[in-house]
């Protein structure tokens, strides 16, 4: 409830840590607390087996999910693709540090791909896998690996560069002690502005060693 009177129209819960049952009862409890214009995350962090990934898809059915993530461990593909299309969106994440994009696409095993540009590679590189996937008929997510100000602002620019994206996990500055320059593209009311100056953030950060 905080983080929507924030202005975050989206929200992740991870799931996977406890009993089946209890992720049910927390997820219901969420979306029971917000409005049905809020969307819901799941991410389960490859942390169950084939079989618990199944019942866990089939109880999330009714609550109304945009997608869980990474129900298994991120080597299954098989397992993955397995789990489309009965009622629950699937989204990979974990599977990209294993294998490329281009392979989770051919093996149709996500709905949807969660990009880490600094996990990837670098901006470019997570562009051309946004566009892959978006050829493919999969959603990109563009995400942080919590990065410090000058990388995370180039995943705003990512995640800007690709029409009608969905949300995106940008606003992870906070989950830092200390970062390393002010941040040019802060969190407002659930939303990032962003920089218009030359290279990431104009002058931003010059002084960054």
């Amino acid at each position: 409830a905080d983080a929507v009177a924030d202005g975050f129209g989206c929200l992740k819960v991870k799931v996977g840590a406890r009993s089946l049952e209890r992720d049910v009862a927390r997820l219901r409890a969420v979306r029971d607390a917000v409005s049905e214009d809020v969307s819901i995350r799941a991410d389960a962090n490859g942390a169950w087996d084939r079989e618990t990934a199944a019942d866990a898809v089939e109880a999330f059915a009714s609550l109304d999910l945009a997608y869980l993530e990474q129900p298994l461990p991120a080597d299954d593909l098989a397992g993955h693709a397995a789990l489309r299309g009965r009622g629950v969106d699937v989204a990979l994440d974990e599977t990209l540090a294993t294998v490329s994009a281009a392979v989770a696409l051919d093996a149709d095993a996500a709905d949807i791909l969660i990009l880490k540009p600094m996990a990837l590679g670098g901006p470019a590189r997570a562009f051309r896998a946004a566009t892959a996937a978006r050829r493919a008929g999969v959603d990109p997510v563009v995400t942080t690996t919590v990065d410090a100000a000058p990388a995370r602002t180039a995943a705003v620019h990512v995640a800007a560069a690709i029409p009608g994206v969905r949300p995106c996990g940008l606003a992870t500055g906070a989950a830092l002690a200390a970062d390393l320059a002010p941040d040019p593209a802060p969190v407002t009311d659930g939303a990032i502005t962003v920089p218009e100056g030359p290279g990431v953030a104009g002058a931003a950060f010059d002084d960054v060693v």
